[in-house]
C-alpha cells in the first residue's frame, strides 16, 4: 500500500488528533509550555493560521508557523502555555473574508461552541501500561470449573454444557460453578491468545450467578474458591505479566448485605444512614431500578464514604493492597452512582474514587459503565475511561449488521431492531463521542464488540465468520483498550444479554473456530507490538458505504488500516 497515492485520492482536511504526533505532551505540567500541530494538506490555502486557546475561561490566541513542507502536506505549529487543569483549543484558518474552524469534531465554515474543542488535561497519566493492553472478559461462573462444590439452597445447578434458560425465575440463579480453580487451571488459554489483562465481573459473595448483589465486599465467594483460590489465580497471573481488573457496584449492595441489615433493624445505627428509605418506593427504600435485593447506597453518609473508599482498609482501596493486588476497578453503573432524585453527589464521589486509588496504586485503571460517555465525567479528574458502548459498540453493530440473530429488538438499550447504516454514519456517530472528551480519556476507554450484559457479536452479523473477524479487526485497530469477551475468540453465539454467558466449552475443543481463533491471535499480537496502534492518532482516509480506510500514525510506524463489511475494491 502506499501512504502518497492514499493521501492524494483522498479527499482530505487539516487534521489533529490528541496523540504524540499533535500533542508534545498529553500530561503537561502546570506552568509548562505544549507545543500543538497540525497537518494541513498542500490544496488547503489559508492567509492566516492560529490556534485560538482557553486561559481562565478567557479565549487568546497563538500563531500558527510553518515547520515543514511534504509531497502532499505540510506541518504547522504553536506553542501555547499551561495555565489550567483542563486546556481547551481549537485551530482557525483565515482567507479572503472566509474562515473555517477545526475542533476535534471536524472542519467547520461557521462559529462552533466550546464542547467540541481539542483538550488537554495537565494531571499526571499514570496508566501508560494500557496503550499496549488487550483485555479478556470473564463471567467468573461461566469459564471453567475447577472444582465441583454442592449448590446453596437459593441457586439451580446446571450441567456445564447447557444452555442458560434466559428470561424467567430462574435466570439470576442458574449456577454452572465456574471458580478460580478452573480459571487458573485455563490461564494458559489466555496467555495463548496474547491478551495481558483479565476482566472479572464480581467475584463477591452473593445470591445471585452474577454476583452484582454482593452480600459481602470483604471476602471472595466460597463458591469461587474463596480467597485461596483467587491468591492462586493472582500468582499465576502476576507471573504471567497479566493485569487484573474487579468489577463493583459503587450505586448498590445485597438487602442481605450487614450494612443494610444493620441499618433496616436500627435507625439510630451508622449503616441506616447508607441507604435511602423512602415510603413512596415499593420496598420502603429505594433500589437500583425496581430490584428489592439490590438497595441503593447513599453517599451522603461519611461513615460510607469511609468505608467503601477513603480508608486504608476500604473496600475500594483493600483489593488495590498489595495483598490482593488488583491493577483497577470497573464501576459497575457508574453513571448513577451517587445520584437519587434530588440529590447528587456523582461527581464528588467518582473523583474521590480516583484519588482514594491514586493513594493506595497510583497507576489503576478507572473505568466506569456509563454507556452515554458524560463528558462531565470524563475529564481528567475521574474515570480513566468508561466501557464505550455508544461509541463504538452501537455504532459498529449498526454498521456490521447482517441478517442478526437476536431476542426481538436487541439494539442494547432500545426496544428497537439494529438499524442499517452506511460508513458515513458509522464514522460520524463515533465522531460525536469522541469529540467530547479529551484524547487521553478515549484511548483509557474500553472498546468492546460485546459483554455479558449484551448478545454476541457473532448474533449480530448472523454468524458471518468473515464480517465477525472483520469486526474484530477493527475493535483491535481502533484507539482504546480492547476487550475480548470469554468465548468470542471461538465463535460462541448468543441472542441476549443472558443467552451470551454461555460456558467455555473445554471438553469439545474440537469444534472451535480455530481458523477465527487463529486470526484472533494474530490481530491481539499487531495490536500489543504495533507503535502505530500503541501510540498513534486516528485519520480518516476514506469513508464508503461498505469500507473504512483510516491511518494510524506515530513516531516510528503508520499503519493504513482498511475494514470492509462487504466485498469491496478498492485503490490505494
Amino acid at each position: 500500500m502506499s501512504f502518497k497515492n492514499a493521501y492524494e485520492n483522498a479527499h482530505l482536511e487539516p487534521h489533529h488528533d490528541g496523540s504524540e504526533l499533535y500533542v508534545s505532551s498529553d500530561a503537561p505540567k502546570l506552568g509548562s509550555d505544549v507545543t500543538l500541530r497540525v497537518r494541513i494538506p498542500n490544496t488547503y490555502t489559508f492567509d492566516i493560521g492560529l490556534v485560538r486557546y482557553y486561559m481562565d475561561s478567557e479565549s487568546t490566541v497563538a500563531q500558527l508557523s510553518k515547520e515543514s513542507d511534504g509531497e502532499v502536506e505540510s506541518w504547522w505549529s504553536a506553542k501555547i502555555p499551561v495555565k489550567n487543569y483542563d486546556v481547551q483549543y481549537r485551530f482557525l484558518f483565515s482567507r479572503a473574508g472566509k474562515y473555517e474552524w477545526l475542533n476535534a469534531s471536524g472542519l467547520f465554515a461557521h462559529d462552533v461552541h466550546s464542547n467540541e474543542d481539542f483538550r488537554i488535561i495537565a494531571r499526571p497519566r499514570t496508566t501508560t501500561w494500557l496503550k499496549s493492553s488487550v483485555f479478556y472478559q470473564i463471567f467468573p461462573d461461566r469459564f471453567a470449573k475447577g472444582v465441583e462444590r454442592p449448590a446453596p439452597q437459593w441457586a439451580l445447578p446446571m450441567q456445564w454444557d447447557a444452555l442458560p434458560h434466559g428470561h424467567g425465575p430462574t435466570t439470576g440463579i442458574e449456577l454452572f460453578g465456574g471458580d478460580f480453580e478452573g480459571i487458573t487451571a485455563h490461564l494458559d488459554h489466555i496467555i495463548d491468545l496474547g491478551a495481558n489483562g483479565i476482566y472479572f465481573t464480581p467475584f463477591f459473595p452473593s445470591k445471585s450467578n452474577h454476583r452484582y448483589d454482593a452480600t459481602s465486599f470483604d471476602q471472595v465467594d466460597p463458591l469461587l474458591g474463596g480467597d485461596k483460590a483467587f491468591f492462586e489465580f493472582m500468582k499465576a497471573a502476576k507471573k504471567a505479566k497479566i493485569k487484573v481488573l474487579g468489577d463493583i457496584t459503587t450505586n448498590h449492595c445485597s438487602n442481605e448485605h450487614p450494612w443494610f441489615l444493620t441499618g433496616k433493624k436500627s435507625k439510630s445505627s451508622r449503616e441506616n444512614k447508607f441507604f435511602y428509605w423512602d415510603k413512596k418506593t415499593p420496598f420502603g427504600y429505594a433500589t437500583f431500578y425496581a430490584v428489592k435485593q439490590m438497595p441503593k447506597l447513599n453517599f451522603a453518609s461519611p461513615e460510607l464514604r469511609k468505608r467503601f473508599y477513603q480508608a486504608k482498609n476500604s473496600v475500594i482501596q483493600k483489593w488495590l493492597s498489595p495483598k490482593y493486588g488488583l491493577d483497577g476497578w470497573r464501576i459497575d453503573v457508574g453513571n448513577q452512582t451517587g445520584r437519587y432524585r434530588d440529590a447528587d453527589m456523582h461527581d464528588e464521589v467518582m473523583r474521590d474514587i480516583r484519588t482514594a486509588m491514586d493513594i493506595m496504586k497510583p497507576n489503576t485503571w478507572l473505568v466506569a459503565e456509563n454507556a452515554d460517555m458524560w463528558p462531565t465525567d470524563l475529564n481528567g479528574t475521574g474515570w480513566d475511561g468508561t466501557m464505550n458502548y455508544n461509541g463504538f459498540m452501537r455504532p459498529l453493530w449498526a454498521w456490521f449488521n447482517h441478517k442478526p440473530q437476536l431476542e426481538s429488538g436487541g439494539f442494547h438499550g432500545l426496544p428497537i431492531a439494529i438499524p442499517k447504516t452506511t460508513g458515513a454514519q458509522f464514522v460520524k456517530a463515533m465522531t460525536v463521542f469522541n469529540s467530547s472528551i479529551p484524547w487521553r480519556n478515549l484511548i483509557d476507554s474500553m472498546t468492546l464488540l460485546d459483554s455479558h450484559d449484551t448478545a454476541r457479536m457473532r448474533n449480530v452479523v448472523g454468524g458471518d465468520k468473515a464480517k465477525h473477524l472483520a469486526a474484530m479487526g477493527l475493535l483491535l485497530t481502533y484507539p482504546g483498550v480492547p476487550s475480548i469477551y470469554a468465548g468470542d475468540e471461538i465463535g460462541l453465539e448468543g441472542a441476549w444479554g443472558e443467552d451470551g454467558r454461555r460456558t467455555m466449552t473445554w471438553d469439545d475443543a474440537h469444534n472451535w473456530d480455530h481458523d477465527f481463533l487463529n486470526s484472533v491471535k494474530e490481530l491481539v499480537k499487531l495490536r500489543r507490538t504495533s507503535p502505530a496502534l500503541i501510540e498513534g492518532g486516528l485519520r480518516w482516509i476514506d469513508v464508503q458505504d461498505d469500507h473504512l480506510l483510516f491511518l494510524r500514525e506515530a513516531t516510528d510506524q503508520n499503519l493504513l488500516i482498511l475494514v470492509a463489511r462487504d466485498k469491496t475494491k478498492v485503490d490505494v
